[in-house]
């Protein structure tokens, strides 16, 4: 096994990722393919995804700042003119599925997602963090958005999805708001105006505090109008990817590391938050302790109320976001035991989940670990969350 641990090691394995997809990512014509066999071929042209769309951009931006490679600086304005133009609704939001084909866009789906918009917002600050000024106004533009249409200031969250005319719909959940969180951080980063780091504050205090203290102290995905835990939302239904039934084990890592992310921050601008470090402690501590399968290795997708297994698939994405907290928690308490874990979930990833031959993750595995499909990435999986959790670890390296 490599060292897990090591700074080469993980800027070797973001160029490993990274090579799987570019330049067999861009579409000349405008903006990313989306759809991507185990080998890196392309088995769906036309059809894009606006978290796809978004997360690409995430991806160059990131590539550029850490390797200065000009082209992916190219393509970041590439994917953002692609946003702004293709992805455009009259009513100000962004399509959430088109058909792009001969040049032109045909919207599939013209439901406006506040995580589509989070998304839209992290793109637009990864790029004005990666130098490109113009990121700025599509930054603000999303903000305002979100502001507009989803935002409830009495609860301190962001409303789900709306009509393309902006009708909003009586769900609620987390997700939204959690990856919201994740992009108003990185909009602190780009822009150091405060109101993105206070806005990233309240959601945390909000979900991971007020409405965890309804879930027996955990993250639940889903509440009514009025915020009020919704137990049987989707309850048996596994086809919507991002909306599932139960606790999420990655959503409960992907917390403590945005936690421990969001006390940086607040401490560097001389803001204590005592509460941080405990509940991203709690949070990541009962993911592993309801969410690791001894039997077969690696964490599974979700497990109900009682505790008990729900969902036994590994996803890709629950190994990256965990191994990333593992090494954030391990750094900010300085307890060995979230370094075992760290090279627990890597070890397992390495074996079960990485092409070593074409690169890049594959995407769900049976619980016994065999793979569902040869569709490495479709849409809405660009390796976001495996690149995005090395390059975490390697800021909390100080590397």
């Amino acid at each position: 096994m490599p060292d897990f641990r090591s700074p080469e090691f993980l800027i070797d394995h973001i160029r490993h990722t990274l090579d799987f997809y570019a330049p067999r990512d861009l579409d000349p014509s405008g903006g990313f393919f989306h759809f991507f066999k185990d080998d890196g071929a392309v088995y769906d042209r036309r059809t894009r995804h606006l978290v796809s769309s978004t997360r690409f951009v995430f991806n160059h931006a990131n590539a550029y700042r850490r390797f200065r490679n000009a082209a992916d600086l190219d393509a970041v304005r590439h994917g953002l003119a692609f946003l702004q133009h293709a992805h455009a609704l009259p009513g100000g939001g962004y399509a959430w599925q088109i058909d792009w084909h001969d040049g032109r866009a045909t919207v599939l789906d013209s439901t406006q997602h506040c995580y589509g918009l989070a998304f839209v917002l992290l793109a637009h600050a990864h790029a004005l963090m990666a130098g490109v000024s113009e990121a700025r106004e599509g930054l603000e533009h999303a903000w305002d958005l979100m502001e507009q249409h989803f935002w409830e200031p009495r609860h301190h969250l962001y409303a789900d999805e709306a009509t393309a005319d902006w009708r909003v719909s009586p769900y609620r959940g987390q997700n939204a708001n959690m990856h919201a969180c994740e992009a108003m951080m990185a909009a602190f980063e780009a822009t150091h105006e405060a109101r993105y780091l206070d806005r990233a504050l309240a959601l945390a205090e909000a979900v991971t505090g007020r409405q965890a203290a309804l879930a027996d102290g955990l993250v639940w995905e889903h509440y009514r109008t009025d915020w009020s835990v919704d137990w049987d939302f989707n309850r048996g239904d596994r086809s919507d990817i991002f909306k599932p039934w139960g606790f999420q084990t990655g959503h409960l890592t992907e917390w403590a590391k945005l936690l421990l992310q969001l006390e940086r921050l607040l401490n560097a601008q001389g803001t204590e938050a005592g509460w941080i470090v405990p509940r991203a402690r709690h949070f990541f501590d009962t993911a592993m302790s309801r969410g690791w399968d001894a039997d077969n290795g690696g964490l599974v997708y979700g497990f109900a109320p009682d505790g008990s297994m729900y969902d036994g698939d590994k996803y890709f994405w629950v190994q990256a976001e965990s191994f990333a907290a593992a090494a954030l928690l391990a750094v900010r308490t300085g307890d060995a035991s979230y370094w075992n874990w760290y090279d627990s979930i890597w070890a397992y990833a390495w074996e079960r989940f990485i092409d070593h031959t074409h690169g890049a993750w594959y995407r769900i595995l049976t619980p016994q670990n065999q793979k569902i499909s040869d569709e490495k990435s479709p849409a809405g999986k660009t390796d976001y969350h495996t690149m995005g959790a090395c390059y975490d670890v390697l800021k909390a390296l100080g590397k």
